[in-house]
């Protein structure tokens, strides 16, 4: 269904990612970027005139706006919850970069705002409209791997001690919230979870390795699904020079790796048939789908080497999710309380690793 209305986007944060929403914004057909803010005022000015858009120097500025419906959030993680509920209460709809925010505490404030408030929220995780992913999900909802067993979702990526550097709030428990996990792994932490169910239990170890920072820079993590099921989950920017992130699904009908957002190896059942009571291997010729695209600023570079060079297009299709959400009355993809859910099993993770025994995520 098409609709005749046109929404008015406002960026609060100019950051590494605040580019990839202009640019998003601007590919869609009932959206135009109205205005951006940040505390640095330079960063507001250079994305407001590469995208032909005004530039406030203060979020009331912003939010006073009546040309504004909807606010992508995309401050540091620690300041979601504190933008966002202002955003709330000033009936601006929500985008909110992941994750919600750093504490379960903090993202029930925001959730509840928004409800107060009547808006609607939806948090970033733009990898469930990669083209593998959605193949991936369609095949677990008709059932074609059976009984889910076993999840493995796996970001190994690399930064440098100059990107925890970049920033001040990058690396730090206040502001990041965490670190491999929190900041690049939570993608993936979010499509295992998405197929396999809510988490039981949590089992972990964390550790610094490579960086001087205050957070992790490899993460370790046993899940316990309330399905039965298990997964791992394994998070890194200590592994040079990083690599393709992967998730990898298994049930009792077959098994699907996705990697870098294509389908890289499909081994079904029901298309294999019988392969013996030792097995076979697996094929060596299973087709792709769904090809990863790379933003155009880093040619040929993906996210595992580069935090800039994310897929504008996935991006694009949550947005235009989101407002289709907001056109039909329906959820978005994405919601807030999925999001919540994800950040309470970060949470339990680090609670693990520091306690020694298995968590509950709450």
């Amino acid at each position: 269904m098409g609709t005749d209305r046109e929404y008015g986007w406002g960026i609060v944060g100019c950051g590494v990612i605040a580019p990839t929403h202009a640019r998003a914004v601007a590919a869609l057909p009932n959206a135009h970027l109205v205005a951006v803010t940040d505390v640095d005022q330079g960063k507001a000015k250079a994305l407001a005139d590469s995208h032909g858009a005004a530039w406030d120097a203060g979020l009331g500025a912003l939010l006073a706006r009546p040309d504004i419906d909807v606010v992508s959030v995309c401050v540091p993680s620690g300041l979601h919850a504190e933008v966002g509920v202002q955003a709330a209460q000033a009936g601006k709809h929500l985008v909110i970069e992941k994750p919600i925010d750093v504490t379960v505490a903090a993202a029930d404030r925001l959730l509840g705002a928004a409800a107060e408030a009547g808006v609607e929220l939806t948090v970033i995780s733009q990898h469930r409209f990669d083209a593998g992913v959605r193949r991936l999900r369609e095949l677990i909802q008709a059932g074609r791997l059976g009984r889910l067993t076993l999840g493995e979702a796996a970001v190994k990526w690399y930064r440098s001690q100059d990107y925890y550097d970049s920033g001040d709030w990058r690396g730090t428990w206040a502001l990041d919230g965490g670190g491999a996990l929190m900041n690049q792994g939570i993608h993936y932490l979010d499509l295992l979870c998405w197929m396999m169910g809510p988490v039981a239990e949590v089992t972990a170890l964390c550790a610094t390795q490579a960086h001087e920072v205050e957070v992790e820079d490899v993460a370790l993590a046993l899940l316990r699904f309330q399905s039965g099921a298990v997964g791992l989950v394994q998070a890194a920017t200590a592994v040079y020079p990083g690599f393709p992130e992967r998730l990898e699904i298994s049930g009792t009908g077959g098994t699907v790796v996705v990697e870098a957002g294509a389908v890289r190896s499909s081994e079904l059942a029901d298309e294999r048939g019988e392969v013996g009571a030792y097995g076979a291997a697996a094929s060596t010729a299973a087709p792709v789908v769904g090809t990863p695209v790379v933003a155009t600023p880093v040619p040929g570079a993906t996210a595992a080497a580069d935090p800039a060079a994310v897929a504008d297009e996935a991006h694009r299709a949550q947005l235009a999710d989101f407002l289709a959400a907001l056109d039909h009355g329906g959820e978005p993809l994405v919601t807030g309380e999925q999001a919540r859910a994800d950040l309470a099993v970060i949470r339990a993770v680090y609670d693990s690793a520091r306690l020694g025994r298995p968590v509950t995520p709450r």
